[in-house]
């Protein structure tokens, strides 16, 4: 079912005022939207779609999005049975429906999730987006999320926009101008999401600390956003990201972070989009040090490869002792999605230079005691780096490098760095897996 194109354009940008139902109804005949995310979540927007869908009694509309932040009111009982949401990224507050069969999960490389808007697998009539007021020159920003809403905005019939102060107005790729939105609803009282990170635990300092000391070096490029603050010390470091945080704030403070040996946009910081404080917002406001690009190009191989010494650092929920990777799920459960670890994993195993490093980092155990390197990938579990793109695995006790390693080999390497009350026991079963006695004895195992 579609909603009416109840008002002419015309009426719409003349009559407007705020965000109402009439928002909604004049410019979506509600198939398939895509939702502007993560900091820039449109929450407003997707409030008044469901009090619509509701008050009209529409059913079949579905939602297309990263993941998103703040209220889901299109999972409450009235709306699910009327909107679904397909999350390409799967966020904290989405996890609960998606693990119900309430919404759907879309397992898709990130880099690859604009081509799905741009080839039509799946076809936008509307796309929600959340926008910096326009300039004197009519033109709005994207804000802190340029990744896969520059596609959405491209490639939906209809564009309804959020017009807020809080959102900075960045530079790159994502600047649009207003002649392309047909809604423009102002709402300045509604603050970005913001992400709340506690201090890093005893065993994430230290597996900073490794990494810093043993595998990033002075002039590298960085997609990481974990062991930044072991990097202070560092010199001419250069950020070529899917996205950043807080954390890189410091360390542009203290000069480590300068661009300067990058190939690709010397002394700019290259991201997709950001999530942090409104701290880290305001340094993004107006500021040309940051440039925003589209996850189709930011995520690419082929280009991320092309800068020195790529360093990439993706974190995992769990790794088998073959080497393969569980990163968006727990078991059965859906936790997150395939984001642009793989993309960034590979395109540092190819680095032009050969010097680059693709690193999966991650505790020896959970916090509920369990080991995080496991003989087998949990029942359910899917894999997203395989064990031939895994280079270097990083815990509390150490680094496994596993890159032309046979089974066996990645075995050894990897119990090495397990917790030491996990050791044994991964011995015994990598005997029985693999059919072979390691010999490794846990006395003689050195700890770091």
């Amino acid at each position: 079912m579609h909603l009416e194109e109840i008002f002419t354009l015309k009426k719409l940008l003349n009559e407007i005022k705020g965000y109402s139902k009439r928002t909604l109804c004049g410019k979506i005949s509600c198939d398939d939207i895509f939702v502007h995310g993560i900091a820039a979540t449109p929450t407003p927007l997707l409030k008044g779609l469901c009090e619509y869908v509701k008050a009209n009694d529409l059913k079949g509309i579905k939602l297309h999005h990263l993941h998103l932040e703040g209220e889901t009111p299109w999972t409450a009982e009235d709306v699910r049975s009327r909107i679904r949401s397909n999350s390409l990224f799967t966020g904290a507050n989405l996890r609960k429906a998606v693990n119900e069969g309430i919404a759907d999960f879309n397992s898709c490389f990130l880099q690859e999730v604009p081509m799905l808007f741009r080839k039509g697998a799946i076809k936008l009539n509307a796309a929600l987006i959340h926008v910096s007021p326009p300039d004197a020159n009519g033109y709005c920003s994207l804000g802190t999320s340029v990744d896969t809403s520059r596609a959405g905005v491209a490639n939906a019939d209809h564009v309804i926009a959020l017009s807020n102060k809080h959102m900075p107005r960045t530079f790159g790729d994502s600047l649009i101008h207003s002649s392309h939105i047909d809604v423009l609803v102002e709402d300045h009282t509604f603050p970005l999401h913001e992400r709340h990170v506690g201090k890093d635990s005893e065993e994430e300092k230290k597996i900073g600390a490794i990494i810093a000391e043993n595998l990033v070096d002075n002039g590298a490029t960085l997609q990481m956003d974990a062991a930044l603050s072991a990097l202070k010390h560092h010199k001419d470091l250069g950020i070529h990201t899917e996205m950043f945080s807080d954390g890189v704030l410091d360390l542009i403070a203290c000069n480590a972070i300068t661009n300067s040996k990058k190939v690709l946009h010397p002394g700019k910081l290259l991201v997709s989009f950001v999530y942090g404080s409104t701290k880290l917002y305001n340094f993004l406001h107006d500021n040309p040090l940051i440039e925003f690009g589209d996850v189709q190009w930011v995520n690419d191989p082929a280009v991320i490869r092309q800068n020195p010494k790529v360093t990439a650092i993706n974190s995992a929920v769990e790794i088998d002792l073959t080497g393969q990777v569980v990163s968006d799920s727990v078991g059965k459960r859906f936790l997150s999605g395939f984001g642009g670890q793989v993309d960034f994993i590979r395109g540092a195993a190819i680095s032009d230079d050969g010097q680059g490093k693709p690193i999966i980092a991650l505790p020896s155990i959970s916090k509920k005691g369990q080991s995080k390197i496991v003989p087998y990938i949990n029942e359910g579990a899917g894999v997203v780096t395989s064990r031939s793109h895994v280079h270097y695995v990083v815990t509390e006790y150490g680094i496994a490098q596993l890159w032309g390693k046979n089974m066996r080999q990645r075995a050894y390497e990897l119990i090495k760095i397990a917790h030491p009350s996990q050791r044994e026991f991964l011995e015994k079963s990598a005997f029985e897996r693999l059919k072979v006695s390691l010999g490794l004895g846990v006395a003689r195992i050195n700890l770091v």
